[in-house]
């Protein structure tokens, strides 16, 4: 143990003598260490605003879409045809596992309040399309089925909304708005979401009743089409079963063919988060893979310049030997001062790299979240970095003749 210490003293005694050079060897390995730590830690927290974003949506939520159709031989996108039904929906609410059921259709408009107006999406939703979607209120109630079955003039704002036609402090509950010059009552203001992971504003939105919405405000080709239907699953682990399910029952109601493709598409919100999070670890490993790179380089760096102290001292390694140095003690002499070097640049990367996460936070508003365990692993592969690249000059001070080495000038 007392010789291990005299060698780590010996270490930092050489090093110091060269202070600007081992600053220099260093840089790599802190500018790698501090890349990985920050580029982690900004790949986490990316990783957690999507699971936030994809919990806004509602949880073990279920989609349904229209299909689409052909006309002069362009094909419309979703939602194109009109293939699904209220009908549909309730049908789906007898497959086990299913908890609520909703649907919706929307459309943008002016909405106006008093000498303020603001164009954004009206939602016409049932009460359980407000459940499964997870929306909870900040002031006033929700519409009830009883004002949806008798297609009420109610309406809930989205928290946008709220902000761009209503004074600051002013409550609007009781308050009219207009739409398309048809007077809704506002009966509660929505709490915010944020955005969604394709970057649109949740808030921006006016729910009124599906009915409401189909009668008196969008108009339908006929009475019970919806633009998209909504299930909420009592588990993740059933989610897979419902939606082939899902798919049976409506190819069965809608008569198609076994060659026949679908007349609409179920998505379900796990399949989005694996979506998003595959995107963002994707993006994560690329970085890595770069900073990685500046690992290498210091790891280079460390072995070039412990073969430049080898050169530089071989007389000294000789007078060690003669006076009865072994092999294993000089091999270890330049094996401590590699993982010395390669250490202590970790440290300083350990510090800029959590710096660096903590100021793109603050500035350019990215999320980060800083792991013990990153911060770990990543001083351990710096001083592993040392041991690997250091052992070769290492093993060549070691393997020196003593009488060569003694007449080396």
């Amino acid at each position: 143990m007392n010789f291990l210490l005299m060698t780590v003293l010996v270490a930092f005694r050489v090093l110091g003598r060269h202070r600007m050079r081992s600053a220099l060897t260093m840089l790599g390995i802190i500018i790698g260490v501090g890349a990985v730590i920050a580029m982690v830690s900004i790949g986490e927290g990316a990783k957690a605003a999507v699971q936030a974003q994809i919990a806004s949506f509602g949880t073990n939520v279920i989609i349904i879409l229209p299909g689409a159709m052909t006309v002069s031989g362009v094909r419309t996108g979703h939602g194109g045809a009109v293939t699904l039904t209220v009908a549909d929906i309730e049908e789906l609410k007898k497959i086990p596992g299913v908890t609520e059921i909703g649907w919706a259709r929307r459309d943008a408009m002016q909405v106006v309040h008093e000498r303020k107006n603001w164009f954004t999406t009206i939602n016409g939703v049932t009460p359980g399309y407000l459940t499964i979607r997870g929306w909870s209120i900040v002031s006033g109630d929700f519409f009830t089925q009883t004002e949806m079955d008798k297609a009420a003039k109610v309406a809930l704002l989205g928290n946008s909304v709220f902000k761009n036609l209503f004074e600051p402090g002013e409550d609007p509950v009781g308050a009219t708005i207009r739409i398309k010059n048809i007077p809704f009552k506002v009966v509660g203001v929505l709490d915010a979401k944020g955005y969604d992971t394709r970057g649109a504003d949740q808030d921006d939105v006016v729910f009124i009743p599906f009915t409401t919405a189909e009668r008196k405000i969008m108009g339908t080709k006929f009475l019970g089409s919806i633009g998209a239907g909504f299930l909420s699953a009592e588990s993740p682990e059933q989610m897979s079963q419902i939606v082939e399910e899902v798919k049976r029952i409506l190819r069965q109601r809608h008569k198609l063919r076994p060659t026949q493709e679908d007349d609409f598409t179920v998505r379900n919100q796990i399949d989005i988060a694996k979506v998003q999070e595959g995107t963002s670890e994707s993006m994560t490993l690329l970085l890595l893979a770069v900073a990685s790179i500046s690992l290498l380089v210091g790891g280079i760096g460390i072995m070039n310049i412990l073969l430049v102290s080898v050169t530089e001292r071989t007389r000294e390694i000789g007078i060690r030997m003669a006076v009865g140095a072994k092999r294993r003690h000089i091999l270890l002499q330049f094996l401590v001062e590699a993982v010395v070097l390669s250490a202590m640049g970790g440290l300083i990367g350990v510090g800029l790299g959590v710096g660096g996460a903590k100021t793109a936070s603050n500035l350019a508003g990215w999320p980060t979240i800083i792991s013990g365990d990153i911060l770990l692993i990543a001083f351990g592969f710096s001083a592993l970095v040392g041991v690997f690249f250091g052992l070769y000059p290492a093993n060549k001070a070691s393997r020196l003749n003593p009488i060569e080495a003694l007449r080396y000038e």
